[in-house]
């Protein structure tokens, strides 16, 4: 258990997203998923809280919050979502977008890219990020899309990312409290991956602040593409 805790810390820590699709499947072998699901948030705002004191100077204060305020009506839309469409059809559309996504970025010239602030990019992006989070527990995607659209070099999508999912992550945790996911033995688990969870931080920060910006971009549309393949695996 606590080797999937450092891979995916490692990851959230190294890119800013993309530990629960490793983390949950992975913990939920050894553990419930309901005790999963609570472990992966209490992790995360961990992480999140940690790279928002260290980097808070390269935090997008203005896409951080308005993603965030952007993603409450999401929400909303992605809860009624789930009463009409399945879940696993959700998850294949938007895998076929981050496909498509991810390619067609990966053969464009980055000058094919706004770097300009767009409010519509940023509402846009907001609101299906939590459509998602609704619907399947995903806010991340969108918020890469956004990251990758603005062109952020490596510090300050990391940086950016933790400021929205620190909030987010909170909120969750407190509803996992309220129908009572949130259990001692969560908690026991969360303070035994600490130990590891640490050292994969320091670790990840050290891999993404020797990042150049072009190279962090393909990685990132690398790993949208591996998220969507897992996507596509969890569906079909």
């Amino acid at each position: 258990m606590l080797g999937v805790v450092f891979v995916a810390s490692l990851i959230r820590a190294t890119f800013g997203f993309g530990e629960a699709l490793v983390a949950v499947p992975l913990l939920a072998l050894w553990i419930p998923v309901q005790q999963a699901a609570p472990l992966a948030v209490l992790l995360s705002i961990t992480i999140a809280a940690i790279v928002v004191a260290q980097d808070w100077r390269r935090i997008h204060f203005r896409s951080a919050g308005g993603l965030l305020l952007a993603s409450a009506p999401g929400t909303v839309c992605g809860l009624l979502l789930l009463r009409f469409v399945a879940p696993s059809t959700i998850r294949v559309a938007l895998a076929a977008f981050l496909l498509l996504y991810s390619l067609w970025s990966l053969l464009r010239r980055p000058s094919a890219h706004s770097s300009h602030s767009s409010s519509l990019l940023l509402l846009l992006c907001g609101f299906f990020a939590g459509v998602l989070g609704g619907a399947c527990g995903m806010n991340g995607p969108p918020l890469v899309v956004y990251g990758t659209l603005r062109r952020w070099n490596a510090q300050q999508f990391r940086a950016t990312l933790q400021a929205y999912f620190l909030p987010a992550s909170l909120m969750v945790a407190v509803g996992y409290r309220a129908v009572g996911l949130w259990t001692p033995v969560v908690t026991h688990d969360y303070w035994l991956s600490l130990p590891v969870l640490i050292p994969a931080l320091m670790l990840g920060r050290y891999f993404n602040q020797r990042m150049d910006r072009e190279r962090f971009q393909h990685l990132l549309y690398f790993a949208l593409i591996v998220v969507a393949l897992l996507l596509l695996r969890r569906s079909l």
